[in-house]
C-alpha cells in the first residue's frame, strides 16, 4: 500500500467512524440485537464488522445512549439494543447536527 493509499484509508475511517455511531442510533430506535442490526445496516448499504460493532455498541450503552438485555430467542440468548431515553435525545441532536454540516458540505461542493 503506497503512503498515498495509506492516508486515504486512515482518512476514509475517520470519516467513516462517525457516521457509523449516527446510523447505529437511527437503527435502534427499534430493538435489535448484534446480528440483525447487522443486517438492517448492510441492507441499507452500511457494512459493519463485528469486531468495530460489539465495542460499539458497548461504548454507547456505557455511555447512558443505549439499554439491552438478555433474551432467550430460538432457543439461543441474545442481547437486545434499544435506544434509551438519553439517546433518543442525544440521537436527535445529532441528527440536526450531521443534517447541517450536509448541508453545509454540499454548498461547499
Amino acid at each position: 500500500m503506497t503512503l498515498r493509499e495509506h492516508l486515504f484509508e486512515n482518512l476514509r475511517l475517520e470519516l467513516r467512524r462517525g457516521c457509523l455511531t449516527l446510523a447505529v442510533l437511527a437503527q435502534l430506535k427499534q430493538e435489535h440485537y448484534g446480528y440483525t442490526l447487522r443486517k438492517a445496516l448492510a441492507s441499507r448499504g452500511m457494512e459493519i464488522d463485528e469486531s468495530t460493532l460489539y465495542p460499539l455498541l458497548r461504548r454507547l450503552e456505557a455511555q447512558g445512549l443505549l439499554t439491552s438485555e438478555w433474551r432467550e430467542e430460538e432457543k439461543r440468548n441474545k442481547r437486545f439494543y434499544r435506544l434509551s431515553s438519553d439517546g433518543e435525545q442525544i440521537f436527535a441532536r445529532l441528527l440536526e447536527e450531521w443534517n447541517q454540516i450536509n448541508t453545509s458540505i454540499t454548498n461547499l461542493l
